[in-house]
């Protein structure tokens, strides 16, 4: 996404520490989203905003892309 800043939800830090230290989850379905920075001391305009997206199923997914206008 070409920031330097990217911010980590804390629904997505709770899923991948749920199980614990040694039990970490194999997989993760993430949604990234580049968001408008509103702090006025910021250096960079834009960061990275990572999601969790909870899924039933691994099987059969695709990337899909989402355009916000």
């Amino acid at each position: 996404m070409s920031t330097k800043d990217v911010r980590i939800d804390t629904k997505l830090n709770k899923f991948v520490w749920s199980n614990g230290i040694r039990n970490i989850p194999k997989r993760i379905r993430v949604r990234m989203a580049r968001k408008r920075n509103e702090d006025e001391d910021a250096t960079d305009k834009t960061f990275t905003l990572v999601q969790h997206v909870p899924v039933e199923s691994f099987k059969n997914l695709q990337t899909e892309t989402v355009r916000d206008d």
